[in-house]
């Protein structure tokens, strides 16, 4: 009786039961070098800021007030930080042309003096520093865009007190105070693109508090206001919102990555402003941001994640419907990684995706280099901010 029953289990397995999946993930980067920054970064951004076609790098340091300035080498390395003195406790940072000089500025949130402070560039990578807007309070993210349709970047601030405040580009490196609007519970981050098709510039925005853990899609109707959002669940203390196409429909989705629990969530979007119920995917412990890019050249957008606990980056590759295949490969960095970006070196005439990434705890920033693919066009959608 016993022969038989395994027998027939046997069967049933070679007939009846899919082979479990089994993938090794390729490894595609490796770490470069890594060069110290101010204390503690807590955001970096990769933008041209000296004019010479290589992506240079900018951190805010939130325990030292300061910014630092990392100019590119053209080959993957880069010159030794220049110290930009910023505000007190400077959270993050956009980067973008606001008086329309062809020359990139900077818009810096200072959680501890509650203000958005602007720096105006050179086009050498030096900053000239510009006009404060005391916003009320803390704030902790900050996107850009042209949200009153008048062809001058704004921005949006979120405040840590459940607001956002909106600020409109005069564009001399000024603004003017916009709406004010008072929703959620603890904003983390916010995004901006057009998620509706209308032609103006949406929000999302990720709730970290106890009360949400949800990213509100706020609808923009192109005079620099805001219709009431729509909240979408997601896994538990929700960090950080950045979208991409994850399933090849030309419409936008959302990346969401939570504090808690060590998940992801993608919810793919229907092109109209609204979006399917989120999917949960794991990585490593304590995710802090991610961004999606084609790091394996299959024009699937795949995902890389930074994890503050393990001390690791991340990178889960794309299935093309809004999950990623299992196990993700992971490679350690420096201790407390918080933050990243991604960047195109400039090799001769080939050009190689790359990545940076703030270390928290360590004061540096470790430069991560693809081994080989040419870059095929970096999928994470979300602006400069």
């Amino acid at each position: 009786m016993i022969r038989f029953s395994l027998l027939l289990l046997c069967v049933l397995v070679t007939l009846g039961c899919p082979k479990q999946e089994t993938y090794l993930p390729p490894d595609l980067v490796y770490l470069y070098k890594t060069y110290p920054v101010g204390k503690n970064p807590t955001s970096i951004k990769a933008s041209d800021l000296n004019g010479d076609g290589f992506s240079d790098l900018i951190t805010s340091n939130i325990q030292d007030n300061s910014l630092s300035v990392l100019i590119s080498n053209g080959d993957g390395s880069f010159q030794d930080q220049r110290t930009v003195p910023a505000c007190q406790e400077p959270r993050n940072l956009a980067v973008v042309d606001f008086n329309m000089d062809q020359r990139k500025d900077l818009a810096v949130a200072c959680s501890g003096s509650n203000q958005v402070l602007i720096f105006l560039g050179e086009g050498n990578g030096t900053f000239t520093r510009g006009a404060q807007y005391p916003v009320h309070r803390t704030p902790v993210d900050l996107a850009s865009g042209d949200y009153n349709e008048d062809m001058l970047p704004d921005l949006v601030v979120a405040l840590r007190n459940d607001k956002l405040q909106v600020l409109l580009g005069m564009g001399t490196g000024k603004f003017r105070f916009g709406a004010l609007y008072e929703y959620g519970d603890t904003p983390t981050s916010v995004r901006t693109a057009d998620f509706d098709g209308d032609e103006h510039l949406d929000l999302a925005v990720s709730n970290g508090g106890p009360m949400s853990h949800a990213v509100s899609i706020w609808p923009g109707n192109g005079d620099g206001t805001f219709e009431s959002p729509t909240d979408y669940r997601t896994g538990k203390r929700p960090l950080g919102v950045s979208f991409a196409d994850f399933n090849s429909d030309r419409n936008l989705d959302l990346l969401v990555v939570n504090g808690e629990m060590n998940t992801i969530t993608v919810f793919l979007g229907n092109g109209d402003g609204t979006f399917q119920e989120g999917k949960d995917s794991g990585g490593d412990a304590g995710p802090n941001q991610g961004l999606a890019y084609d790091f394996d050249g299959d024009k699937l957008a795949d995902v890389a994640v930074v994890n503050i606990q393990s001390g690791s980056m991340s990178l889960l590759f794309g299935k093309g419907d809004g999950t990623f295949h299992y196990p993700p490969k992971h490679y350690s960095t420096p201790y407390g990684p918080f933050a990243l970006t991604s960047l195109v070196v400039a090799t001769g005439r080939n050009e190689q995706p790359g990545l940076a990434i703030a270390n928290n705890s360590a004061n540096s920033v470790s430069i991560f280099l693809h081994h080989g693919l040419h870059s095929r066009g970096n999928l994470d959608l979300s602006p400069a901010s």
